[in-house]
């Protein structure tokens, strides 16, 4: 971590810019995140879709080239490291980890990296516009085996907590983890891997547990779930203290939901996304960026460890059409405001806990990206470079 840094900006990394086997089974042969996005089209007036790449081109992660590139453009906008979307299915199924093993392989790029597993199940709803008629194909089931699984997916990783460029926060490697409520034996999990790294010769290992910080969700001292009717929008304080119990480290906090509730008003927001269950196919609901953006930060994300994200762009209509929002005036200049808002959270953390996520280097299927575009080029990796380095 550089001493000129304001923060420690670390990016979500998706590896699904290459054919596999699975894509080509349901989507047809050498389906990639591009397909969807070279094919998208406007909604309405003045839509930015398609979304095209400018410097990288549409490009195969496959290409040591295109990953060194990343990395370049990463590193001088002041982002520390990139996590990858790791995927580990149980029972040794992984899918899209070719780029993160050529990267751990290689040696190359020398850039900082960490891993996020994205513990959900892959289905065709991912990639299609759907409603409660359509029928729904399992792709690969999350499943959770149990011991002998754990510690055959540490095994796996461990080479990677060893590696040098591997992120680490008060000396141990980070893991985090997509989804803290569905896996009931996370708390057991969680016990399992640091003492494997304990005798594997590492300080231990610090999780992160992704959250929305309106979750309505908790986990009781059974492992079993509790759901409110009611997100709590004034305090994240009960969310945050539920997942730390487990046994996580610290939350990513995820306040897309906060804000479009207190933008939107709390029971119209809810009742459109109930709507939208039944009606698929109405017109997206339109956010105006710089308005909804105000209200991402929930009062305790300021706490040591809880480590907030920014959101540059959202768009996932190539991915699913009219079935979820659009935001409009996703700026540079308004991911600026945006940015600051973030910086002057974490400003009064120890350094080491100046934590920032990205959310994301290339989600270019969601319109969550920074890489350069045709539209605004390298707009919003300076706005990154002139907050955190200028």
């Amino acid at each position: 971590m550089s001493n000129s840094t304001k923060a420690r900006v670390i990016a979500y990394y998706l590896p699904q810019f290459y054919p596999i086997p699975e894509n080509d089974k349901f989507w047809g042969k050498g389906f990639t995140e591009w397909t969807n996005v070279a094919k998208a089209k406007p909604l309405f007036r003045n839509h930015n879709q398609p979304r095209v790449p400018a410097d990288l081109g549409f490009y195969d992660l496959r290409l040591p080239e295109v990953r060194e590139a990343q990395a370049e453009l990463a590193r001088k906008a002041g982002i520390e490291g990139f996590c990858y979307w790791h995927y580990w299915f149980g029972n040794g199924k992984r899918l899209l980890d070719r780029p993160f093993d050529e990267v751990l392989n290689s040696g190359k790029p020398d850039f900082p990296f960490c891993l996020c597993w994205a513990n959900h199940d892959w289905t065709t709803k991912t990639w299609q516009q759907a409603d409660r008629k359509t029928t729904v194909t399992m792709i690969a089931e999350q499943t959770y085996p149990g011991d002998e699984d754990y510690i055959n997916h540490f095994n796996y990783v461990l080479k990677a907590f060893k590696d040098r460029r591997y992120i680490t926060v008060d000396g141990k490697p980070v893991f985090a983890i997509f989804d803290p409520y569905k896996f009931q034996d996370v708390k057991h999990f969680i016990e399992l891997w640091r003492r494997l790294a304990e005798e594997n010769g590492l300080k231990g290992i610090y999780f992160i547990a992704l959250a929305n910080n309106t979750s309505t969700i908790r986990r009781r001292e059974d492992g079993s779930l509790e759901k409110n009717i009611m997100p709590d929008l004034k305090s994240s304080k009960n969310v945050y203290e539920n997942i730390l119990s487990i046994g996580f480290d610290a939350v990513n906090s995820f306040g897309k939901l906060r804000s479009e509730m207190i933008y939107t008003g709390k029971y119209r927001r809810l009742a459109q996304k109930k709507l939208r269950e039944f009606f698929p196919f109405m017109k997206p609901n339109v956010f105006k960026y710089e308005k909804s953006i105000k209200y991402f930060f929930a009062p305790e994300d300021k706490w040591e460890n809880i480590f907030p994200t920014v959101l540059p762009q959202w768009d996932k209509s190539p991915r699913v059409g009219t079935c979820d929002d659009v935001y409009i005036n996703a700026t540079p200049e308004n991911f600026r405001k945006h940015l600051v808002d973030a910086l002057n959270i974490v400003s009064e953390k120890q350094d080491e806990h100046k934590i920032i996520f990205l959310r994301s280097w290339n989600e270019w299927g969601e319109g969550n990206y920074i890489e350069p575009d045709l539209k605004y080029g390298h707009g919003f990796l300076d706005v990154l470079h002139d907050e955190l380095l200028g």
